[in-house]
């Protein structure tokens, strides 16, 4: 599935949309929000981005289980996670299931990328769920392979979480699901990941 479109060069200033100068913690050393390259797009940028390059790849590194319930983006091109649950253990002190590196996530990114025929130059935008610790180190595992321009989104697939109201916690501002742009609780199934294992 591609989209037809024009060639488009992403101005400077969208990649500065995160919050320069803010730091985030994180658990783990693979956890983390700003990436090498610095580029970063919200959720409508991104789309914009899709829709004037015909080229552009959005890539969704979310677990399918959080997919399943929380919905796609219409126009994902590639599906791998970066994390997934282990369902062999169950972290009591968390209450949660524990997640877990994809292994994987090199060799499968790669061979998708390979597939789509993606050149070192294509802008490649990675997505999870709210811009927070996968999108990021996904998208320089990617900038590492010699992809350069990644962009991650910077506020995913659900966006921020509502600070206040009857609804507060909830992920109801802004992100991909929240701003109008095309979802739906279908996966592609030429998009959707399997587990080769």
């Amino acid at each position: 599935m591609k989209r037809s479109g024009k060639a488009f060069t992403f101005p400077l200033m969208a990649g500065l949309m995160m919050l320069a100068g803010t730091v985030f913690a994180s658990d783990s050393a693979s956890a983390y929000r700003e990436t090498s390259l610095g580029l970063y797009v919200n959720a409508r940028e991104a789309y914009e981005l899709l829709q004037v390059n015909d080229n552009a790849i959005l890539i969704d590194v979310r677990d399918p289980i959080e997919i399943k319930f929380t919905g796609f983006a219409e126009p994902t091109d590639i599906h791998v996670p970066w994390v997934l649950a282990d369902m062999t253990r169950f972290d009591a002190e968390e209450n949660t299931w524990p997640m877990v590196r994809n292994s994987q996530f090199e060799d499968q990114v790669q061979a998708a990328l390979a597939q789509h025929q993606v050149d070192k130059e294509t802008p490649i935008i990675v997505m999870c769920r709210s811009g927070a610790t996968r999108s990021a180190p996904a998208a320089d595992v990617i900038a590492e392979m010699g992809f350069s321009q990644v962009y991650s989104v910077s506020d995913g697939f659900e966006g921020s979480t509502l600070s206040e109201g009857d609804s507060k916690g909830v992920r109801a501002l802004n992100g991909w699901r929240n701003s109008g742009l095309p979802w739906s609780y279908n996966v592609d199934p030429e998009v959707a990941w399997h587990n080769a294992q």
